[in-house]
Formats: C-alpha cells, structure tokens, sequence
C-alpha cells in the first residue's frame, strides 16, 4: 500500500471522526459514494484534486490542507481554519469548543441557505 495514500485516507477518517460524521454522512455530504469513500479512508484509492476539494467543504478544512496531504502542492504555511484554530485553542474547555463549533457550523449553513435563496 502506498504510504501516502494510506496517510492521507487515515487524516481524512480523523477529520471525519473529529467533525462526528459518519462515513456515510460524509460521503453524502460530499457526493461521493459510502464505498468511494471507505477506499480513500484505508488508501486504496486516490482521490481526484475535485474529490479532495469537496472534501475539504465537507469537513470545513481548507482544500489546501488535504491537497498538501496528498501531495499535490508543497507544504507552506497556512493559516487554520475556524474548526482548526478552536480545537487547537488551549483556553477553551471542550464544551466551549462544541458549542462554538456548533454556533458556526449553524451559521455557515445559513449562509449557504441565504446564498441559494438569493440566486
């Protein structure tokens, strides 16, 4: 098994299971199939630059990341991203950060809600 692929399907399972999606939740979520997903989580498969980017929305991670990853662009620094820089901060308890998370993740729902509506 490739190293990286195993790597990178094995960050996607965390991100997943620190968001508490399921598999199929996410493969949802995404547009992608429960057994598409499964493949890239143990690294048999390789997900295309598009499937990481719809990843990436899915976990609210930037694409970035996921790309970096995988290996298509070299690592740099990127900033966090919201869902990041809350688990990473040291000052808040974990229900703060569940509920803080939760507030935004309600938040970015309604905008995307808001968007649709607009167009």
């Amino acid at each position: 098994m490739n190293e990286s692929k195993h790597d990178l399907g094995a960050f996607i399972r965390q991100q997943r299971e620190r968001a508490n999606l399921s598999l199929r939740r996410l493969a949802e979520t995404a547009g992608i199939s429960n057994p598409y997903l499964s493949q890239i989580e143990r690294g048999i498969r390789r997900p295309s630059a598009e499937i990481l980017k719809r990843l990436s929305r899915a976990l609210e991670i930037s694409a970035e990341t996921l790309y970096t990853r995988a290996g298509l662009i070299d690592e740099g620094p990127n900033p966090p991203t919201v869902v990041e820089a809350v688990e990473g901060d040291q000052r808040l308890t974990p229900r703060q950060k569940t509920v803080l998370l939760d507030l935004y993740r309600a938040l970015v729902e309604a905008g995307d809600v808001a968007e649709t509506t607009e167009e």
